[in-house]
């Protein structure tokens, strides 16, 4: 197992927590939630060894368009670039939706 650990800045808070995925072969969890300060922090913890800079090019493209600050945890057992973008994708309406039901 490795760990990568990335930070980015933000600007929009994050109402709710999200947990989308599963640890599963080929696929990924993500665990979503507030930042209180106004950052964006990502741990990524994965089965496959050596992609440190895969993850750094496919999470700054998820970060050039999402500007959310939030802790985000990512358990990785061999998910493709694609599937984290989705999971990543469906974490964040998970909790727009979270948001909108709670007005």
């Amino acid at each position: 197992m490795e760990t990568y650990e990335f930070d980015y800045s933000a600007s929009i808070s994050v109402p709710a927590r999200a947990h989308v995925g599963v640890v599963a072969s080929g696929d990924l969890e993500v665990l979503l939630e507030p930042s209180g300060d106004g950052r964006a922090h990502v741990s990524v913890r994965t089965s496959v060894v050596g992609y440190g800079r895969i993850w750094k090019a496919v999470l700054d493209r998820f970060f050039r368009g999402y500007a959310g600050a939030a802790q985000i945890a990512i358990n990785d057992f061999g998910a493709t670039p694609a599937v984290v973008l989705l999971r990543l994708r469906q974490a964040v309406e998970q909790t727009d939706r979270s948001a909108e039901s709670s007005v």
